[in-house]
């Protein structure tokens, strides 16, 4: 009798100690949406956020600023913006001493400049 007791005992707490989740539900994908990349809206802050502490007009490390459109428009044009962010061979990767931005903050960056960095 002991023994059906434990085998009945074992066999609920191994039916009900098996649980299935779904990997998307519990962590569902964060899509990147680059359908509406604005200068404004999306490349200044994040310039604002991970840039401007050395590459602003006031700091300028490396005689370069980023600060305001004008100034961001001429690196993005000559590819020195893109080329640092996504630390491609030849340019300064930057952040300097920190990770670098996350992939889908680069493709914002990046869909501004293919679109032909637009002042909006």
């Amino acid at each position: 009798m002991p023994f059906i007791l434990l085998l009945a005992f074992s066999l609920i707490l191994a039916i009900g100690g098996c649980y299935y989740d779904v990997e998307e539900d519990l962590y569902p994908s964060q899509e990147c949406d680059t359908s509406n990349v604005t200068y404004s809206g999306t490349v200044a802050p994040i310039i604002q956020n991970n840039c401007l502490l050395c590459h602003s007009n006031a700091s300028r490390l490396g005689d370069i600023t980023l600060e305001g459109y004008t100034n961001i428009k001429v690196y993005a044009d000559n590819g020195r913006l893109l080329g640092a962010v996504k630390h491609q061979s030849g340019y300064a990767p930057m952040p300097d001493g920190a990770p670098q931005l996350d992939d889908c903050l680069i493709s914002r960056i990046e869909q501004w400049v293919v679109d032909g960095a637009p002042n909006n």
